[in-house]
């Protein structure tokens, strides 16, 4: 009965339609801008680390502490010093996962009940919903809505009640590509801190902000210690199949966190975890070259994809991009997806997966440019297509 009623409460997330997208591009041939990995492998400085971890008597091809190896433990706080400020101590504060996903989880999992209550923003990652409900805790949303993706902090404000526990923000935010101003991290922050409510930040395209620098919400005062900042090595790095996460946090939600971790992986990667260690050490040069980089590729795509007559909302950030399909005659951006591959050839996913207000995220398609130019410009010829 219990794992039916789970059974039941998971249905409906969308991480089937992008398995489905996926087989549907191998089938037809199509280009594969549904599903956000990288086409290309990370640096080799990262690729070669790995490649040593996993050579005879590293010591790093059994199981690696719960906690996850020094030497990462330690690079994630110099990386949040060196470029945010932010000050963390690495046995205490720093909880390596499997993956962002994982951290997000066991966060929801280790501080949401049955009854409580989490904020969240949509459209909305698809795991978050299936972690609220997993937690047998419920969500209120707040919408961002197209173009610019704002919300109304009295929104925010009306959503929060005695059974509220959790915020849980995305910025740089999947799917919209939205980057969170600082006055709204603020009217974030001043709820939070009126609540006594945890803030939940998921900031694994902290490397990837077009306009305007990424900015932590535990950067603000207060936040600090209500705060748990989740990132991982998977984006930043082009290694997405490593599953190399992190949360860090003051010390008693970190104790918390790790508690529920133990029981899902209980340990996880342990050669990728020194790789990513070397990831984080590697000079400025690099982040900016891979900012730089993705910065042309989403020129690319959006001039195609406006080409191709819809209408594009550029992303600040991440390296997906929302379009609107309404201009070419379409409203439903489900069946609209399903008939693109035999149309065209292009595999994109229908933003209404992301969305508990259908009719907000019906018009709406996603499609990820983290693809090599050529890629791309096959993807942009082949739409161009369809205005014609």
């Amino acid at each position: 009965m219990g794992q039916r009623f789970l059974t039941e409460r998971l249905q409906g997330f969308g991480t089937t339609i992008f398995a489905e997208m996926t087989s549907l591009a191998a089938a037809t041939g199509a280009v594969n801008l549904g599903q956000g990995f990288p086409d290309t492998d990370g640096p080799d400085e990262v690729l070669s680390a790995a490649a040593s971890a996993v050579g005879r008597d590293s010591g790093f091809n059994q199981y690696p502490p719960g906690i996850g190896i020094a030497s990462l433990r330690q690079a994630i706080v110099e990386h949040q010093e060196r470029f945010y400020g932010l000050r963390f101590e690495p046995d205490s504060e720093v909880l390596v996962t499997a993956g962002a996903t994982e951290a997000i989880a066991a966060s929801l999992l280790a501080l949401l009940g049955p009854g409580d209550e989490v904020i969240v923003f949509e459209p909305l990652y698809d795991s978050y919903a299936a972690c609220i409900a997993m937690a047998g805790a419920q969500r209120r949303t707040i919408v961002l809505r197209a173009p610019d993706y704002s919300f109304d902090p009295a929104e925010l404000s009306a959503c929060v009640n005695n059974r509220t526990r959790v915020i849980l923000l995305n910025t740089p935010h999947n799917p919209t590509g939205k980057v969170f101003t600082v006055a709204e991290l603020g009217a974030i922050a001043a709820v939070a801190i009126e609540h006594d409510l945890v803030v939940i930040s998921d900031e694994v395209y902290e490397h990837l902000v077009f306009d305007g620098p990424h900015i932590p919400i535990a950067t603000l005062p207060g936040m600090g210690e209500r705060t748990v900042t989740i990132s991982s090595g998977g984006k930043t790095f082009s290694v997405t199949g490593w599953k190399i996460g992190w949360a860090c946090a003051p010390a008693a939600l970190v104790s918390a966190v790790r508690t529920v971790k133990q029981f899902l992986t209980y340990v996880n990667g342990g050669p990728f975890q020194p790789a990513i260690a070397t990831g984080l050490r590697l000079p400025d040069s690099y982040f900016a070259r891979y900012t730089a980089d993705m910065a042309v590729k989403r020129a690319l795509i959006c001039e195609g994809l406006s080409d191709a007559g819809f209408k594009v909302h550029p992303p600040q950030g991440t390296f997906f991009v929302t379009v609107d399909i309404r201009p070419l005659g379409f409203d439903d951006g489900e069946v609209f997806c399903r008939s693109l591959p035999d149309r065209c050839g292009v595999v994109g996913i229908p933003s209404v997966v992301f969305y508990d207000d259908k009719a907000e995220g019906r018009p709406l398609v996603r499609f990820a440019f983290c693809k090599r130019p050529e890629v791309l410009a096959e993807a942009v010829t082949r739409l161009r297509r369809l205005a014609s």
